[in-house]
């Protein structure tokens, strides 16, 4: 099994190393051999030294791995000529067409909840994001907006009938897999057809798919009114399907609602790729400082893992992916999880060796009962 490691800038160097660090945790718990790691330089920190925001080969490298893990990239100092950022991990999301940016929002107990109502103790549903095209199609190389003056600049919003129905059709599965393991499975497509021809598209593509999956209920709604929803009640959710920026907007609302970015874990697949990050920034202001919140990562590693169960052909990695997933969930149950970022008083290495932790006691009883 080889990862692309990538820890880029800012908190991304130590959250990647926690997350690796409880990924090989359950991986030895569960019996399986550990991974072999590329690192690859990325980010504005490299960008400053080099010239490059990733290495010569680096795209190349990530590509033949077996998935990549992206720590965090970008610093606010360091900027391309046109003020936006460093960003080669859009390039990545282009290059390998990882168009399926999965970011499960889900509400752990003894963790902040901005919602007054009972109900949202409850929180648990995924946005799926596409993550190639919509309005980002125009950043992921700087050089695809159509007019750029002092005067104007107009940005693409680019639809595909090929990349959204394999959109439409991962969340199909997707919510099919959920109701599978006790969720409702409901599936909502999320757009503003009512007023571009472009996600008219989105929807009408949405409708071509939804005929080979007549045990999954859909349902739609505009995204101003999805916005207001997910305040007013996302516990009647399950999956939502929507356009890149529409879907990056609402999944760091909804992470929001159940703590804080340093909860949101985020995976990016595509037909053979998958890269795999906390959806959160690079924080160079607690950078090194043992503040970050290392469970957006350390939960993306999860995801990763269940990714290459599949990607393999190895089911004993969803097991090593459960157990990390089981021991983040026991760890707030027993308020031993208590993140700085939610105003605890546990840093990064406190954090992860709680975890680390809950991984060796589950795994130890699972062991005896099966004895």
């Amino acid at each position: 099994m080889r990862i692309a490691l990538i820890k880029g800038d800012g908190i991304g160097v130590d959250v990647a190393e926690a997350a690796m660090a409880v990924v090989e945790a359950a991986l030895r718990r569960t019996g399986q051999t550990l991974p072999h790691y590329d690192n690859i330089c990325a980010g504005a920190g490299h960008y400053k030294d080099t010239g490059l925001d990733i290495e010569a080969d680096g795209e190349q490298r990530a590509g033949a791995a077996d998935a990549i893990f992206l720590g965090a990239i970008g610093l606010p100092s360091i900027r391309h000529d046109d003020g936006t950022e460093i960003s080669p991990h859009l390039r990545l999301r282009d290059r390998f067409g990882l168009y399926a940016g999965v970011r499960p929002v889900k509400a752990y107990p003894n963790a902040p909840q901005r919602l007054a109502d009972p109900r949202a103790a409850g929180i648990d549903l995924v946005i799926l994001r596409e993550s190639t095209e919509g309005l980002f199609y125009s950043a992921a190389t700087h050089k695809r907006s159509l007019v750029v003056n002092d005067d104007e600049v107009q940005d693409i919003l680019r639809i595909t009938r090929k990349t959204t129905t394999k959109l439409h059709q991962f969340a199909f599965n997707l919510a099919r897999k959920r109701r599978e393991r006790g969720s409702p499975g409901h599936l909502t497509c999320v757009d503003k057809a009512n007023v571009f021809t472009s996600l008219a598209f989105f929807r009408q593509l949405f409708d071509e798919v939804k005929g080979a999956f007549p045990d999954v209920p859909v349902g739609y709604n505009y995204v101003d009114a999805q916005a207001l929803d997910l305040v007013r009640k996302p516990w009647d959710f399950d999956v939502l399907v929507t356009e890149n920026m529409f879907g990056d907007i609402l999944s760091d609302l909804a992470g929001g609602l159940v703590g804080g970015m340093g909860m949101a874990a985020c995976a990016e697949i595509g037909d053979t790729t998958g890269l795999f990050q906390p959806a959160h920034g690079s924080a160079p202001d607690i950078m090194g400082q043992d503040k970050a919140n290392p469970l957006a990562a350390i939960l993306s590693g999860a995801l990763m893992l269940d990714y290459l169960s599949e990607k393999l052909d190895r089911p004993v990695l969803s097991e090593a992916a459960e157990l990390i997933n089981s021991s983040v969930e026991t760890g707030f149950q027993q308020n031993n999880l208590r993140p700085m970022e939610f105003g605890g008083d546990m840093g990064t290495r406190d954090v992860t060796r709680q975890v680390l932790s809950y991984i060796e006691e589950t795994a130890g009883a699972r062991a005896s009962i099966g004895a």
